[in-house]
């Protein structure tokens, strides 16, 4: 399949989108020396701020899109590695499992909560971060349109619904991993856009990458056109637009 991501789209929002990483960053506690892991890094921009403010040894990003890493930045200490972040298995412990707006992509977070835990080191900490918008029109509209027949037999059935679990369901996973400190929260991020028709270039360069890589170009095009056809009359003509944005963001650490 083609590499849907486009870096150019995904940073129109940049400003919006840079808020939830501010407020994860802010619940770990950096110490001396850490090593550390940005799944799902993007850019690789947050990464080096991520590496900058810990003052990190060593910190990796890993994402699946070459085009998101065509162009990472460069510091003492960083890199950036091309794969399936579900597959992440260090070699070593790390101090640092961080997340920004990338697990909602893999599934099964009863099976990979463990497996992001094995590969801390004493102390280590976790902080993940992911949007939990499903019920939204913006969203909704795409699983309503995925199930149409000229679509859906070109999906093969496919509809794109994150494997999220309540803040409550993350606490809990948290304590039975053995992690001694945790924050769990649902934080509700709003967003002043331009218009309604902002929503649609917000979401065409996240949740409907899912659908780009699997409908032929002209389908595509096609899908995106109906996308819009039926997601605008559904929000309000307001200007500026408010897109309401709720996101879960969790942090444990494990005992010294």
């Amino acid at each position: 399949m083609a590499d849907p991501w486009d870096p150019a789209q995904y940073e129109r929002f940049r400003s919006e989108r840079e808020q939830p990483f501010h407020d994860l960053l802010a619940l770990v506690r950096p110490r001396p020396g850490m090593r550390a892991v940005d799944l799902g890094c993007g850019t690789g921009a947050l990464t080096l701020q991520l590496h900058q403010a810990l003052q990190a040894r060593e910190t990796v990003g890993i994402d699946s899109s070459p085009s998101m890493l065509s162009q990472p930045p460069k510091a003492p200490g960083l890199r950036f590695e091309t794969q399936d972040i579900a597959a992440f298995a260090p070699a070593e412990p790390v101090d640092l499992v961080f997340s920004n707006a990338a697990l909602h992509w893999v599934p099964d977070h009863g099976e990979l909560l463990p497996r992001l835990r094995a590969a801390l080191g004493q102390a280590g900490q976790i902080a993940v971060q992911m949007p939990a918008n499903d019920d939204h029109a913006s969203h909704e509209t795409a699983r309503e349109l995925a199930l149409e027949h000229e679509f859906k037999r070109h999906l093969g059935g496919f509809v794109r619904r994150p494997p999220l679990h309540s803040p409550v369901q993350y606490a809990a996973w948290l304590h039975h991993l053995g992690f001694a400190t945790q924050h769990v929260r649902l934080q509700v991020y709003t967003h002043l856009l331009d218009s309604r028709d902002e929503v649609v270039e917000w979401v065409r360069s996240t949740l409907l990458t899912d659908f780009q890589r699997r409908l032929p170009a002209p389908v595509w095009d096609r899908f995106l056109a109906r996308y819009r056809e039926l997601l605008l009359p559904r929000l309000p003509d307001d200007r500026p637009f408010l897109y309401t944005y709720p996101r879960i963001l969790f942090w444990g650490q494990l005992p010294g």
